[in-house]
């Protein structure tokens, strides 16, 4: 009796041809029917305009120098945001997650305000701060914050009691403490908090300067919506999607590359 051949595994250069020509398919269908929903003739061309014309749009602004403009002031309130935001709240994570003391003074509050969305105390902070940079650069640091506090106090209630008795048998100081046991154990937490604080943080960022600001994408995109400029408002939609896209790619590659050490 003859035997059936044996399913063979395509090499791996194989699969990933096949994998990267795969994540191409959905934003290509996504072109193809909105293309044709505009040729459609079912919306007025004002209302929805066509990929040409969003493309025609952000060529435009950039020759114009106006695309940079408003790219770089967004991403300078991140970066600076985001750092005062991931900073602080891996600290309060750790100090939550260190002392019982603070976890029970601090932890129903940090809680009940981890619950309210940024965007409420948009309108609380505008009054204060106005509608400059502190105001913009408070709102980043708010949205890094709680993601970041998180993730570092589930990192190190995750390492295991004893590594804490170890460090005390040989009497380990407080630095050598979180650079020997503490730091290597919650890399992979704190990394992944990092990356959601930074997504989240762009997100809120757009949508407060939608809200209220002189600069940047969000406000890009309600100068167009209030000029019904319907080209420069889905041109915005796809610079912040392609930035968002982006830094989260760039987040899990350097979460993956800080983390090799896992699967050797």
């Amino acid at each position: 009796m003859a035997s059936l051949p044996l399913a063979t595994t395509p090499p791996t250069g194989f699969r990933l041809r096949h994998v990267s020509l795969a994540a191409f398919i959905a934003p290509a269908l996504l072109l193809a029917l909105w293309q044709l929903a505009c040729a459609s003739g079912l919306f007025p061309p004002q209302v929805l305009v066509p990929p040409s014309g969003v493309a025609k749009a952000l060529i435009d602004m950039a020759a114009s120098g106006e695309l940079q403009r408003h790219v770089g002031d967004s991403l300078y309130r991140l970066l600076v945001g985001f750092a005062i935001g991931a900073s602080a709240g891996m600290a309060f994570g750790a100090a939550l997650a260190l002392s019982r003391l603070i976890e029970a003074a601090l932890s129903p509050l940090f809680h009940t305000i981890w619950q309210v969305p940024v965007i409420a105390f948009v309108p609380l902070m505008v009054m204060f701060l106005g509608i400059d940079e502190p105001f913009k650069i408070a709102v980043v640091a708010i949205a890094a914050f709680f993601p970041m506090a998180l993730a570092t106090f589930d990192g190190i209630r995750s390492v295991p009691r004893n590594w804490f008795d170890v460090a005390k048998v040989y009497r380990l100081a407080l630095h050598q403490l979180i650079g020997r046991i503490l730091l290597p154990a919650t890399v992979p937490a704190v990394l992944t908090g990092l990356r959601i604080s930074l997504t989240r943080a762009w997100v809120v960022l757009v949508a407060a300067e939608l809200l209220a600001a002189d600069s940047g994408i969000g406000q890009m995109m309600e100068m167009g919506r209030q000029l019904f400029q319907i080209d420069v408002v889905l041109a915005g939609v796809v610079v912040s999607g392609l930035i968002g896209f982006l830094l989260d790619r760039g987040a899990r590659w350097v979460e993956s590359w800080a983390t090799r050490w896992r699967a050797a």
